[in-house]
């Protein structure tokens, strides 16, 4: 039996070990439409994680800091997505969710301008109308080294070879795009209505200036569209007091 111990003290029973979503369906099916993953035991899941032991468990929205990092992690794999599409040659090294929305370090001779962030966009929300579902695989060491040596990958093969033993290692799956990752992430892309993707930078691998420099591709995403236009606007705010 797994007990779900609630925010407000109350507990939820299970028979087995439930997913995030099923804990939340427990809680209400409403609360279930609106949430985006949980806290469990502290630590940030999304709704498709299996819970294996007796959690506190606390549901997360996009207004959520923890919601926002589910949302904007997933985005980035979006993003990765869309540019696997647009540039089959590119190789992918981390793309975290960050405070500000998310980035994605990429590897590539082709050199990233304003008008490629527009079609990538473009590629997103076609991709986002494909309405995949995120799914979750748990394989082996081996299994993924294997998989991303398939795919010519050598950023994920250095980051799996740098894991400890015994880590689990995770892939997650977006249409026939994977990606080596400990997650969180949503359910399904279909939330991710509103997308931006704002600046390209330079960074070098793992943060060594003696590794290689990689692009870095800034953006923000929202669950709507008049969301994204007030945070845009705010943007363009600041940067005009910026340069008073």
């Amino acid at each position: 039996m797994v007990q779900l111990r609630l925010p407000d003290g109350s507990v939820k029973d299970f028979d087995h070990n439930p997913s995030v979503e099923e804990g939340t369906i427990a809680i209400s099916e409403g609360l279930n439409r609106a949430s985006l993953g949980a806290v469990v035991n502290g630590k940030v899941m999304g709704k498709q994680e299996i819970i294996q032991e007796d959690s506190d468990f606390k549901v997360v929205k996009f207004e959520d800091k923890e919601g926002k990092e589910i949302f904007w992690h997933t985005s980035a794999h979006v993003m990765a997505y869309a540019i696997s599409r647009l540039f089959p040659e590119a190789e992918f090294a981390i793309g975290p969710a960050i405070d500000t929305g998310f980035y994605y370090d990429i590897d590539l001779d082709h050199r990233f301008t304003p008008d490629d962030l527009e079609k990538i966009e473009a590629e997103m929300k076609k991709i986002v109308k494909e309405n995949y579902p995120v799914e979750r695989e748990v394989v082996s060491r081996q299994e993924a080294l294997d998989f991303f040596k398939e795919k010519g990958q050598s950023y994920k093969i250095e980051l799996i070879e740098d894991l400890d033993k015994d880590a689990e290692i995770s892939l997650y799956r977006i249409g026939d795009f994977v990606d080596l990752c400990r997650g969180p992430h949503l359910k399904e892309i279909k939330p991710i209505k509103a997308t931006k993707l704002l600046s390209i930078a330079g960074a070098y691998w793992r943060g060594d200036e003696n590794k290689k420099m990689l692009q870095r591709i800034y953006g923000i995403s929202f669950e709507k569209k008049k969301d994204l236009d007030a945070y845009l606007e705010r943007l363009a705010e600041a940067e005009k007091r910026d340069h008073r």
